[in-house]
Parts: structure tokens; sequence; C-alpha cells
């Protein structure tokens, strides 16, 4: 099956890669700073602004803004380029990432601080640091370190947003269960745009996924079509008048 083209649209993306077979391809730091300034190179070219980032030793996450729709190449630059110098460097060759970029498409503030923690967070939850900001290769190390801010994230909104003290008190804890649950709901969520401007992208509407159902298998199934297609497992419960718990617990049988 063709897969479905990307929709560049303007405003603030999540977007997330892999080295292929999860190889530490950011093994170095000279690798790790080749990598952020080939960012912020192309942050430059397509007038983007980078609001957070974590370079770990096998993937990334950027927290990015784009002012036009053009976030498929930037992201082509990048990992192209990074490509070909990791390669020429360790005389190799082959693909170099894992597949295509993912991305997501942030719709509102709350995601958007929730997207912020979760990749500050990234290097404690792998046991690489104790707190934000220990780990040199995020945004928060260098904005409450003494390291230079790279041009690209001049205009974060986590430094024009906090001072210094209210970013500490912000990063202070990690995302709860119930905000983690918040995140993976944003984050299924397709989006989209048309005339009248930005969307949900739906396959179909809810009550359509449970129109025939006669097992509990295909309840179960039904359900987790309908939480892939972007609907809440709240909505989900709310329609079948079942608890969340129950579509949680049915959910994560069928998609883990």
């Amino acid at each position: 099956m063709a897969r479905k083209p990307r929709i560049d649209l303007i405003g603030f993306h999540h977007v997330a890669n892999q080295g292929v077979y999860k190889a530490n391809i950011f093994a170095t730091i000279i690798e790790k700073q080749k990598f952020l300034e080939m960012v912020c190179k192309a942050c430059g070219i397509y007038d983007i602004i980078l609001h957070d980032y974590c370079i770990m030793d096998n993937h990334y996450h950027l927290l990015v803004e784009t002012k036009r729709e053009n976030l498929s190449y930037f992201m082509r630059q990048i990992n192209g380029n990074y490509a070909i110098y990791f390669n020429r460097k360790q005389e190799r060759s082959g693909p170099l990432w894992k597949g295509r970029y993912k991305s997501w498409f942030i719709l509102h503030e709350e995601y958007l601080n929730y997207t912020i923690k979760y990749i500050e967070y990234d290097p404690i939850r792998a046991n690489l640091s104790f707190f934000p900001g220990d780990y040199p290769f995020t945004l928060s190390a260098t904005i409450l370190g003494t390291e230079s801010i790279i041009p690209c994230a001049q205009k974060s909104l986590m430094i024009e947003k906090y001072t210094e003290r209210e970013l500490k008190a912000f990063l202070q804890s990690d995302l709860t269960k119930d905000e983690l649950g918040v995140l993976e709901d944003e984050k299924r969520k397709k989006v989209t745009k048309d005339k009248t401007g930005i969307k949900l992208e739906r396959d179909k509407p809810l009550k359509e996924y449970f129109k025939q159902i006669q097992t509990k298998m295909e309840r179960d199934t039904a359900m987790k079509e309908a939480y892939l297609d972007g609907y809440t497992q709240g909505v989900i419960a709310k329609e079948l008048k079942i608890t969340s718990a129950l579509v949680s617990y049915c959910i994560k049988k069928l998609v883990d």
C-alpha cells in the first residue's frame, strides 16, 4: 500500500528519528554537535525556529515552529546531510535512519508544554542524567548552564516565556501517568487542512466503528481502530457506555 503523503502545516511540530537497528549514530560529542550545526543551518534556510531539542546516542527529538509549509524539505535536508556525513566518517553505506521521520502537529498550548517536558526528560528516563539541564544536548542545559545558546534556538519559547527560575520550576517534575496518556492521545490525532483552516481528520465517524460488532473481540478490535483513528479513550468509553479504564486495558492488549 502506498504511503500517504505528509501534510506540511504552518505551526509547531514535534519531530523525531532513530538510527537504523537502533544503532548509535550520535555516539560522540562531535557527532551531536555536527547534527545541531546542520539543524541550525537548515533552520536558517527554511525560516524555522527551534524551540527545544534532545540529541541522544541513537535518536533525536526536535520541537520546531514552521512559518511556511516546508517541514518535509527541512527534515529531508538535515536527515540527508547527516547521513552523508556519518556514512563518510564511518566508511559505511546504506540507510542510516530507521525509516521516515515521525512528526506530530501540536494543536494547543497544553500539548506544547507536555511535549517540552517529554523531550527534556528523555535523558532522565534513559538514566543518563538526574535532573533537567544536566544532560548537555538539550536546550535546557544551555539555558540553565554556561554554554552559548545555538542561534536557531535564540527565539525559543523556553527563553522568551520563562525566566531561568520559572523554567526550573516548570521542569521540576516529569509528566504524570495521566499526562503521558493525554500526550499519547494527542499524538495519535491526524490533522489536515482545508479552506476553513486546520482540522482533525477521521477515517469515519466514531459510531461507524461499532455498528456491526457482535463479540467482545470485535468490540476490542473496533476500539483499537477508533483509537488509532485519533479518538480518545474517554470519547470511546462514553460511546460504548463503559469505563475509560476498561477501554485502556483492551486497547493496550492490542496496540502494545
